[in-house]
């Protein structure tokens, strides 16, 4: 009892502070690739604090309560995947927070808000059918959809599962919001639909959602780790050779379609993740 409640207190202060530290790496590193200095480590957090101390602007009361709904989404998929529970609930709770950030961002009459919050619902039916392949894929050598059970098995799964790994990895790039897949939402000054479904969203609504993304950022990087469970050496050197190839593909490569994401993500997506389903059962 005493280290559940240790585990749902590190999550919830723990993760939102990882989350910005990363976010605050990445906007260093993308800097320094693309021969700029960059902002402090520590900006994201200022950046939040900012919003947070704005004055509330709200354009629809819905859009208040899918905010705070995504960010409940988040927490509760962060506090879920800490106390080791269920991947396939883990899943859902995390789906439906999803679907209120589109919910929100449609809720509003502004034209790029609305373009956004569909292009962001094309992501979300992107990777959630690649997430469920991923979860049954880890079954099948678990034997279970526990995350204990995934600490307990003996190999790393990143040795059965390589390619499942990178199925992972696309719906990794596209939470994370970084290109090709930065089209509904982006941080750089590319995004020809200001910022896309978050158009609408204002100071402390806003910072409500950066630190949703934030909690979101922690679960994904954590359903990485779990490739290489066996050891918490190999867990942190997966995660940061995993991110540090996230910020390299963000910055080589140009923002795509969401046709062309559809297309790619589910056909390269679904081929590999057979073909390592025929491996596994041929070995």
């Amino acid at each position: 009892m005493i280290k559940d409640t240790l585990l749902v207190l590190f999550a919830l202060a723990g993760a939102p502070l990882l989350g910005g530290f990363m976010a605050g790496i990445d906007r260093r590193i993308t800097a320094r690739l693309q021969a700029r200095f960059g902002p402090p480590i520590m900006q994201p957090f200022y950046d939040v604090a900012k919003l947070f101390g704005k004055q509330m602007i709200v354009p629809n009361s819905w859009q208040v309560f899918c905010a705070y709904v995504y960010l409940v989404g988040a927490v509760l998929s962060v506090v879920l995947f800490f106390l080791q529970s269920d991947l396939l609930l883990i899943f859902f709770v995390q789906a439906v927070g999803a679907v209120f950030l589109v919910l929100g961002g449609m809720a509003v009459p502004s034209p790029y808000a609305q373009v956004g919050a569909q292009r962001e619902l094309i992501q979300v039916l992107t990777y959630e059918p690649l997430l469920i392949l991923v979860f049954v894929t880890i079954y099948s050598v678990t034997g279970s959809f526990k995350i204990s059970a995934i600490y307990a098995h003996e190999a790393p799964l990143l040795k059965e599962l390589p390619l499942i790994f990178i199925v992972l990895t696309y719906a990794l790039t596209i939470k994370l919001r970084k290109s090709p897949f930065d089209f509904s939402t982006s941080h750089h000054g590319h995004q020809e639909i200001v910022k896309g479904v978050l158009t609408e969203h204002s100071g402390p609504i806003l910072g409500l959602i950066e630190v949703g993304h934030w909690y979101e950022t922690v679960l994904i990087l954590g359903l990485c780790a779990l490739f290489w469970a066996t050891s918490p050496v190999g867990m942190i050197i997966l995660i940061t050779a995993t991110y540090f190839a996230e910020l390299i593909v963000d910055n080589a490569m140009a923002r795509m379609t969401w046709r062309w994401m559809l297309g790619y993500v589910w056909s390269v997506g679904l081929a590999m993740s057979v073909i390592n389903i025929i491996w596994l059962y041929a070995k």
